[in-house]
């Protein structure tokens, strides 16, 4: 699934995410959603959220 849809995304579940420094290259990052930070249901670059360890980035993916 991707991290377009914001009802797709709750806090505890497992994603990928890309960090402000890695946009250019598209590095994710792994963790645990602690925060939901985008307020619409929908963004095309994906919702922003605040992982369990405080990192911030968009979701690429949602891990099953």
């Amino acid at each position: 699934m991707n991290g377009q849809q914001r009802a797709n995304i709750t806090p505890g579940i497992e994603v990928d995410i890309v960090l402000k420094k890695d946009q250019r290259s598209g590095k994710t990052t792994r963790g645990t959603v602690k925060d939901i930070l985008t307020n619409s249901s929908t963004h095309p670059h994906g919702i922003k959220v605040r992982l369990a360890d405080g990192q911030v980035g968009r979701v690429k993916n949602i891990i099953d």
